[in-house]
């Protein structure tokens, strides 16, 4: 072809172009071309070079809306992989308080969502609320006091639900008072009134915890009321002592006014784990990386938690304001030392051992029948010992 034939032929493919005009486009501004036809007049060969600018047009304009995202494909919520954001519930072990600071931490430091995960943040009342809710469905995941869950499951009273990762590496329930009741060893306790929550490992545990210690149970009239109450109700000595967790010695001091006394179940029931993180099989079974990616997230908060308690302690204000910052840092301070393992294993892992041996003592107190195991309770693929 000549040359005048090329200026030509250049000559149509830019008139095809200016009379593309906005009438022709579609909803995104560039989707539809559909352009005038070429008039009747034009040689073949004309039509041939116009279909051909048709063809360049539509494959241009198709980079085009590849480029700028005009595709009309689902939102992935800004997810820049294109997944779609897992949502779950997950509940506290109890209340908005310092030990369950690092749940908020990780939502408000941003873990969660880098995992892909939204959580909805809801507060628990104990071991018994916190299981039926995840066994209705309300949650996917929550903290509980890991001693009392086996004793539930080893009971046939909760059964449908695994530890993925421990909080505590430790029991943190204690028996607490005030220095004027004069109570300073557990054998102090005879003949005086403790007051627990209501069906709360504590008050479970207080048989195995005073043989151990070396004195008969039955000589302390315990009391199972409300957990919020407890206290007030030292505070008003309307009872001589408290099963409680190690972590509001601050809270029952700020009440009292006075000295606080405490004595640590860990001193003789040394193999039983603290709070842990739990979650169903069905869950585990159904999505095992929404679990692993959960596990990681809420143990990074844990972490960070615990390495800037202060910071932890002013998230958690922010969601709850008539919990105080410095009893939340004071919270978070006590259950330090409790949470990294003492083997130098990562944060929020379980060893088959001493799991094991939390069955061991449960059922040598006759707090369970024989016949629970260890993957009866725990799942321990989400947190490696290395």
């Amino acid at each position: 072809m000549n040359q005048s034939g090329n200026s030509r032929g250049d000559h149509h493919l830019r008139s095809f172009i200016d009379k593309s005009n906005v009438d022709s486009l579609g909803p995104c501004g560039l989707c539809r071309h559909g352009a005038p036809a070429p008039s009747p007049r034009l040689s073949s060969w004309r039509q041939h070079m116009v279909k051909r600018s048709r063809t360049l047009v539509v494959t241009l304009l198709a980079a085009a809306l590849a480029a700028t995202g005009c595709s009309g494909s689902d939102d992935k919520s800004g997810d820049p992989t294109g997944k779609e954001t897992d949502r779950v519930a997950y509940i506290t072990a109890f209340g908005a308080v310092g030990r369950d600071a690092f749940a908020w931490v990780a939502k408000e430091k941003g873990y969660f969502a880098e995992a892909g995960i939204e959580v909805d943040i809801k507060e628990g009342a104990g071991n018994q609320q916190n299981l039926t809710a995840l066994k209705s469905g309300q949650v996917q995941f929550g903290a509980l006091d890991f001693t009392g869950a086996v004793i539930q499951a080893g009971k046939g009273e909760f059964t449908d639900w695994r530890a993925i990762a421990a909080v505590h590496q430790q029991t943190l329930i204690s028996v607490m008072t005030t220095a004027d009741t004069n109570i300073t060893t557990p054998k102090d306790l005879q003949g005086k009134t403790m007051a627990t929550g209501a069906g709360s490992v504590t008050e479970l545990l207080f048989p195995a915890y005073a043989r151990l210690a070396g004195f008969d149970p039955k000589t302390v009239k315990i009391e199972g009321v409300q957990a919020t109450a407890l206290n007030g109700l030292m505070a008003s000595r309307k009872v001589d002592a408290l099963g409680t967790f190690l972590l509001s010695r601050n809270a029952l001091q700020a009440a009292s006014k006075k000295e606080v006394v405490v004595l640590p179940y860990s001193d003789y029931l040394r193999d039983l784990f603290g709070n842990a993180i739990i979650t169903t099989p069905a869950l585990i079974e159904k999505d095992p990386d929404l679990v692993q990616r959960f596990t990681d997230a809420v143990l990074k908060g844990l972490q960070y938690s615990i390495e800037h308690p202060d910071e932890a302690a002013a998230i958690l204000n922010k969601v709850k304001p008539t919990y105080a910052v410095a009893a939340g840092k004071g919270e978070i301070d006590a259950m330090s030392p409790h949470v990294r393992p003492a083997s130098g294993a990562p944060i929020g892992f379980m060893d088959e051992k001493q799991v094991a041996q939390t069955i061991t003592v449960l059922q040598g107190a006759d707090l369970i029948p024989p016949g629970l195991t260890p993957e009866k309770v725990v799942d321990l693929r989400f947190v490696k010992k290395s």
